[in-house]
């Protein structure tokens, strides 16, 4: 399954994940968006972050659609989050300055400690100055089916010592919802299944493409 020996901050004993369920964190969101996606028959669900730093998974990830209601989910919060992107899509000068400040974060995977490392120290240093700083993923890393979800991202969250917010992309409910925050104990395999407790009823653009919540091996 996830290997957890690599270069790491200490998780201590493996154990499952711990719900955080205050929401001290509140944010302002764009009237304009929610209106907008009001319009389109959506609604978001959303009672604040439990912190200021952070993983947001958005599962499932099946569709072009997806990045446009996503993106008018994010404006409707009020939330600034970051995104991985191939540092290849950042070398066009007018796309690449539309992807940073639409908040993508290139990946160079020859850095020294990888992509995965790099992150995880960002979001340490984020959390250290009390910056805000949230990373959203597709764990699926693509729109295609695929067999089960990547685990860079959780590896991320446990090395920062950050939650992870899992957001439900529910075409069936026309609803972007903040449906959990966990704080990830180690075990993976509890942590995987705590996961798809909180987001196995979703229904993606095209479900046929949506991937099993499990790792992939």
């Amino acid at each position: 399954m996830i290997d957890l020996s690599q270069p790491a901050v200490a998780v201590g004993t493996p154990a499952g994940p711990v719900e955080l369920r205050e929401r001290p964190v509140q944010l302002r969101g764009s009237s304009l968006a929610r209106a907008l996606l009001r319009a389109g028959g959506w609604r978001v669900s959303f009672d604040g972050l439990a912190a200021r730093q952070g993983v947001a998974v958005v599962y499932p990830h099946t569709s072009n659609w997806d990045f446009v209601v996503g993106l008018l989910a994010k404006w409707a919060i009020g939330i600034d989050v970051s995104f991985w992107a191939k540092d290849s899509l950042f070398r066009p000068p007018l796309f690449g300055r539309w992807l940073r400040w639409l908040g993508g974060i290139a990946v160079d995977r020859s850095t020294p400690r990888g992509i995965v490392g790099e992150m995880a120290a960002t979001l340490r240093e984020a959390r250290e100055a009390d910056r805000f700083l949230w990373l959203a993923v597709a764990p699926e890393g693509t729109r295609k089916r695929t067999e089960g979800w990547k685990s860079g991202f959780y590896r991320v969250a446990l090395q920062a010592r950050v939650p992870i917010a899992l957001v439900a992309l529910d075409f069936g409910r026309r609803e972007v919802a903040f449906r959990a925050f966990l704080m990830p104990g180690g075990d993976a395999a509890a942590d995987i299944a705590g996961f798809a407790a909180a987001l196995a009823d979703c229904r993606g653009c095209r479900p046929e493409h949506a991937a099993p919540i499990r790792w992939l091996t």
